[in-house]
């Protein structure tokens, strides 16, 4: 049979040499039919085969008018006019095909025609397939484009800094979970913020999140506070008892701040709870079964304190489940615009007028290093509203700390005030100490030499602490 296609095919068409013909007609992956003037079937190629499922032996010599007498093929032979992309149905294999048809010339002669067609269920087919690559290629492209939502709650954290934003993404995904969090950062950093919001986007938002400061509270009261007591548990004991911080959370969270200042002692009655979920009072025998959520914070670094044998490895791992770790102020300065502008609103609304911020006072916000991260921004912006009987806050009210000298040394007025400048040197020894000691206010107040007591009324007297909420 090849023979005999070779045979025709090179009285039809003289001047091609077959062998190239048909590699060049075969690598078409439409169906290529060529009929002569009395509409014989003169060459087929493999996709015919292929995609009509009919041998190319049993039609090669054939009559299209016979097999297919409605055939486009044969009307624009006869009309000697081209059909492009046009349908058809072939009622000898009952399918629907599209498909052009041409005629073919010697000269001004028609010889013949060419069809080239594919069954039209390979169309539709096909445009499903290109609808579905698009639709998912619009998808991806949108999802790319399109920030992720964080929950109403996150709103509260202010800040569009690329490595916040990571941070926070990760927050509101843990949010859903109960999982145990753990917040690193430096102080002022805003990690009681964070937690309060993973908190309040969980599903435990209906019930309290306590809080307990484990670097606040002397270690002989801590285990009462944690665990709560009998009655009659120790001297000076409440009648009655009392409940612990954990009882308290139950069904709710316990944000424990200041993680690695608590004692290995009772470091592993924490560990207790995390694995077991249950704790015994001071003083009580009865195991107190709680389902809490635990989210630590810490401005120290965990992992060397455990080489240094002041923290256990398996609280830590128990902890570090999904770590949060938030950059401080000095990294992400192109945030303190707008959190000082956040932080002004908030002032205005106290003192009963609004204020902005001079450019000079811009460019030394911005340029300052910020030992005491978001908490200490606020508080020197508190300080500056205050002093400030203008509508505009210039560097004559900022804390004389932050300005840097050559701006400091064209101030022509000085204050004279011994209570002042004592004040004004003993807040910048004690910020001096807290960035020595990587912020951690235990070192601190060691290296400074006086009572826990007096260091925490100095941090409060002075704003380098504050409680109260923070971005």
């Amino acid at each position: 049979m090849i023979s005999n296609v070779h045979a025709v095919t090179t009285s039809f068409f003289p001047r091609w040499d077959p062998e190239v013909l048909f590699k060049i007609l075969n690598n078409i992956h439409d169906v290529v039919i060529v009929i002569d003037l009395d509409t014989t079937i003169v060459f087929a190629n493999k996709a015919y085969a292929k995609i009509l499922g009919v041998p190319i032996a049993k039609v090669i010599g054939r009559r299209l008018d016979i097999i297919e007498p409605n055939a486009k093929t044969i009307e624009v032979l006869r009309t000697s006019e081209s059909s492009y992309c046009r349908r058809s149905y072939l009622n000898s294999l009952r399918i629907n095909v599209v498909g052009s048809t041409f005629p073919l010339y010697n000269g001004k002669n028609i010889i013949g025609c060419v069809s080239i067609f594919k069954n039209i269920n390979d169309v539709v087919e096909l445009n499903r397939e290109l609808d579905q690559t698009k639709g998912v290629a619009d998808y991806l492209k949108e999802q790319l484009e399109q920030e992720e939502q964080l929950p109403s709650s996150f709103e509260e954290y202010i800040g569009q800094n690329s490595r916040l934003k990571k941070i926070l993404k990760l927050a509101a995904k843990v949010a859903k979970t109960d999982s145990t969090v753990l917040i690193l950062g430096e102080s002022g950093v805003g990690k009681e913020v964070l937690a309060r919001v993973v908190h309040n986007s969980s599903s435990r938002n209906k019930r309290p999140m306590i809080k307990v400061n484990c670097a606040a509270i002397p270690e002989d009261l801590i285990e009462s506070e944690l665990f709560g007591y009998e009655d009659g548990a120790f001297t000076g004991a409440k009648k009655g008892g009392k409940l612990g911080k954990f009882e308290l959370a139950h069904k709710g969270t316990i944000f424990l701040d200041e993680i690695g200042d608590m004692s290995l002692t009772m470091q592993a009655k924490l560990l207790r709870i995390l694995q077991e979920k249950e704790f015994e009072r001071v003083g009580g025998t009865r195991p107190i079964k709680v389902d809490i959520r635990v989210i630590a914070a810490t401005n120290r670094n965990l992992e060397k304190m455990i080489e240094q044998g002041t923290f256990r490895s398996d609280l830590y791992y128990r902890l570090n489940i999904v770590p949060l770790l938030l950059t401080p102020l000095r990294e992400r300065k192109d945030d303190i615009l707008e959190l000082a502008k956040v932080f002004l609103k908030q002032f205005a609304g106290e003192l009963g007028h609004e204020m902005t911020l001079s450019p000079q006072v811009e460019k030394i916000l911005q340029s300052y290093e910020w030992p005491g991260n978001i908490r200490e921004l606020k508080n020197i912006l508190e300080h500056a509203s205050i002093v400030c009987s203008d509508e505009v806050i210039t560097s004559d009210h900022l804390p004389a700390h932050i300005i840097p000298k050559k701006i400091r040394s064209s101030v022509k007025e000085k204050s004279f005030d011994i209570k002042e400048i004592v004040a004004s040197v003993e807040k910048d020894v004690i910020l001096s100490a807290l960035n020595a000691c990587n912020n951690n206010r235990t070192d601190a107040l060691k290296a400074l030499g006086i009572s826990r007591k007096s260091f925490y009324n100095k941090l409060h007297q002075y704003g380098i602490i504050d409680h109260s909420s923070l971005p």
